[in-house]
């Protein structure tokens, strides 16, 4: 076997400096990159090799690059650029055969100089080298100041070299450390990397290298070959030495001065290319390659006779007159045997190599893997003792818990009986305080209760003679009762939400008082009867459409009740603590008494609005909508949303039709297109010939303001429609010159005809819409 080479890497050393050459077209690149191969770099150490390709100014380059100075990283470019090909093609046989690792990066700009200073600064290089031509310019740029502005210009931290004919020329010394940079950052990883894998590749190398030459020399069965034996002797002599030449002087093989490192499985050296084919014309000779990451380190240069000579060159043996005359044909047969010999044990040595390095990886792997198992071992001890330990603190947490429960039980029983002693005393106090209220109540009543019976007694047990009326709430019955005409209003078991009514207008008429609201005498919450007071006149439907034949009202009495209605319904919508509002306003729920007093009826489906909606948008949010569709307000039946100015709408309605006894059924917009066109007086009720026209109009304007269909656009009801409503008052108290009597029965008569009561029956059938 061959004896150990010496191995270049272990005179290596960390690299912690990057070098960059600046190359060109000419030769002098060459020879800058030889000088820095030869003086700055040491085997495996990466040098940066940059190039600039001028392009004209304000053009584009056709290529981005990640460079800040439009650099790119030239190895896809290079394949495809003809020319950047034969440019690195040289340099990059030149760093293959020193075995030094290259970085190749193309710069487009227009100015050399700072293109160079900028990759300097940019990406931290400690040393640029720089080479000249014959003329001292660098790389023939155009600019003759090119080497003295990289001289003065280049960063302080960065060294400078210009070499010529292979000397320096010119240097300027750095005065400060580098920074730190992506692309020295990542070529100084990678040094180190590379560095730290050789380190641990020539430990196990040697190992292997033992073993082998061990296992060789002592298998059972064999002989020590002669080369085997002569492998030990220091001098290294190889067979040749037993031959002599006609000069009597033996061919003396040295171990050579250079070696050939087998550095990847990419790359294979032909061990003597020349030689064996000097001498053998039969198969080629075994070639060597790279396994793993293992650099084979050997087969240096030899010295034939007394000269050095390389393996990869064809060795010589005409290399002296005395050699061509004394070298004798029947040498060359023992020549060549001893060459087929030698290749042989190559062979096998390489095998042998090869079979260490895989046990070598292998017990490599395996002490790995044991390591490993150790860890994973250790590691699930460890879990295993923290899982105890915390089973161990959590049944001591649970432990405590347990006693803090009992603890807390026993504090919870004892709370618990004082909690059940106050529940009975606070019982029997809640029992008295309700009985006390209730009597309470009893004795507070704002309306009287009658019985069934009184009630059953008065209408003769609901006879039909005594009904008056019917609606949707029930039949209407007239009786008296403590010798007062009365109204009674039945509550029917089938109508729909027919209690919920009942109760709201319980709540209502005994909690408000106002000269222009029906009176509630009485009622009877058991059967849901309602007592109000007799309104004689019936309602103000009814003698608009002159129901039964009855006289038309004057336009006194008609400004009088629109007033009144006006100040009712104001009363509503101001009472306290919260508004309300009536939601069913209409002819058929204003009701007139003997007097021709009106007074609004039927408050079942009123509700109260908060305060603060009705003072300030007047908008609140309802479920589902109630009322009678002429008169319903427009967005409360879109939308839900009720409000004060929901009945300002139902006003509004009322009022014309007061003016023009029609039905409610667009009667807005037949008004409004009459005042535009001027036939307003058409529209007036003919049955009252001395309308005050400009009054009428007047009412009539402020009705259709009312009836607005956006509430925003409805005036307000105590400052705009009741100021106007008063004046209209006004001028009909002013105005009677006749009294109404003329007309129709006497206010102050007290007794009821018969045909009055045939009237009356037909007029207040209302009461129970």
């Amino acid at each position: 076997m061959w004896p150990p080479p010496s191995n270049s890497a272990d005179k290596m050393v960390p690299v912690t400096r990057l070098v960059a050459v600046a190359i060109d077209k000419d030769r002098g690149s060459q020879i800058a990159l030889k000088w820095a191969t030869d003086n700055l770099l040491i085997k495996g150490q990466t040098v940066i090799l940059v190039h600039v390709r001028l392009k004209q100014s304000g053009s584009g380059s056709p290529m981005s690059s990640p460079w800040p100075n439009h650099a790119s990283e030239a190895g896809d470019e290079i394949g495809d650029d003809p020319q950047l090909k034969e440019l690195f093609l040289p340099l990059r046989v030149l760093c293959t055969r020193k075995d030094i690792q290259r970085h190749e990066v193309v710069l487009d700009e227009t100015d050399v100089t700072k293109a160079l200073i900028d990759f300097t600064r940019a990406n931290a290089i400690d040393m640029l080298v720089l080479g000249a031509t014959n003329k001292g310019n660098i790389f023939r740029f155009k600019a003759k100041d090119v080497p003295a502005s990289i001289l003065k210009n280049a960063p302080d931290f960065c060294t400078v070299y210009v070499i010529h004919k292979g000397k320096i020329s010119t240097t300027r010394a750095a005065s400060r450390p580098p920074p730190s940079s992506q692309l020295r950052n990542q070529i100084l990883l990678q040094a180190s990397i590379k560095y730290n894998n050789t380190v641990e590749q020539n430990s196990l190398q040697s190992t292997t290298s033992t073993r082998s030459s061990f296992s060789a020399n002592s298998r059972p069965g064999s002989e020590p070959s002669p080369r085997s034996s002569r492998l030990s002797d220091a001098a290294f002599k190889s067979p040749f030495t037993s031959r002599r030449g006609p000069n009597g002087r033996a061919y003396d093989i040295s171990p050579p001065d250079t070696d050939i490192s087998f550095v990847s499985s990419r790359r294979s050296v032909d061990v003597f290319p020349t030689f064996a084919d000097s001498f053998d014309s039969g198969p080629t000779p075994p070639r060597l390659s790279g396994i793993s990451d293992l650099d084979y380190q050997g087969f240096d240069s030899w010295n034939l006779g007394r000269k050095s000579v390389d393996v990869l060159s064809p060795i010589d043996f005409t290399a002296s007159p005395e050699n061509d005359k004394g070298f004798a044909p029947q040498n060359m047969d023992d020549v060549e045997t001893e060459m087929r010999r030698l290749k042989q044990e190559l062979k096998q040595t390489m095998d042998m190599y090869s079979t260490a390095c895989k046990e070598a990886l292998t017990a490599r792997e395996k002490a790995k893997e044991l390591q490993r198992w150790k860890l994973e071992e250790q590691r699930r001890l460890e879990e295993a003792r923290i899982t105890e330990e915390t089973a161990l603190a959590l049944a001591e947490k649970e432990k405590a818990k347990s006693k803090a429960a009992l603890e807390h039980a026993e504090a919870a029983q004892r709370i618990a009986e004082l909690e059940s002693q106050k529940r009975i005393t606070a019982e029997m106090k809640a029992l008295k305080e309700t009985e006390e209220k209730g009597r309470a109540i009893q004795a507070d009543c704002r309306y009287r209760k009658y019985t069934i019976e009184e009630i059953e007694l008065s209408t003769e047990y609901f006879a039909q003679s005594r009904k008056i009326g019917e609606g949707g709430y029930g039949p209407v019955y007239k009786c008296n009762l403590d010798h007062t005409p009365c109204a009674v209003k039945v509550l029917r078991p089938d109508a729909t939400h027919g209690r919920s009514q009942f109760n709201q207008e319980v709540e209502i008429l005994s909690c408000i008082r106002h000269p222009n609201m029906v009176l509630l005498l009485g009622a009877c919450p058991e059967y849901g009867c309602l007592v109000y007071e007799y309104m004689s006149n019936g309602s103000l439907e009814d003698r608009l459409y002159q129901h039964g034949k009855t006289p038309p009202l004057s336009w006194q009495h008609r400004f009088r009740i629109v007033a009144e209605i006006g100040t009712s319904l104001l009363f509503l919508h101001q009472t306290k603590p919260e508004p309300l509002v009536h939601r069913d306003l209409k002819p058929a729920n204003i009701l007139l008494d003997r007097n021709f007093v009106s007074k609004i009826s039927d408050v079942g489906l009123a509700r109260l609005v908060p305060p603060s909606v009705a003072d300030t948008v007047t908008q609140y949010r309802m479920t589902s909508t109630a009322g009678t569709f002429c008169y319903i307000d427009p967005e409360y039946q879109q939308t839900g949303m009720l409000g004060v100015k929901s009945d300002i709408y139902s006003l509004g309605i009322i009022f014309l039709q007061v003016l023009t006894a029609k039905p409610a059924m667009g009667l807005s917009h037949h008004v409004a297109r009459a005042i535009v066109q001027g036939t307003f007086a058409d529209m007036l009720d003919p049955s009252v010939p001395d309308w005050p026209y400009e009054e009428a109009l007047s009412l009539a304007k402020i009705s259709l303001r009312c009836a607005e269909l956006r509430r925003k656009d409805r005036p307000d009801l105590g400052k705009d429609v009741l100021p106007e409503l008063n004046k209209l008052r006004d001028l009909a108290e002013d105005s009677y010159s006749v009294p109404y009597s003329r007309h129709s029965p006497s206010p102050s008569q007290v007794s009821i005809s018969k045909e009055d009561l045939s009237y009356n029956t037909s007029s207040t059938s209302s009461m129970g819409r």
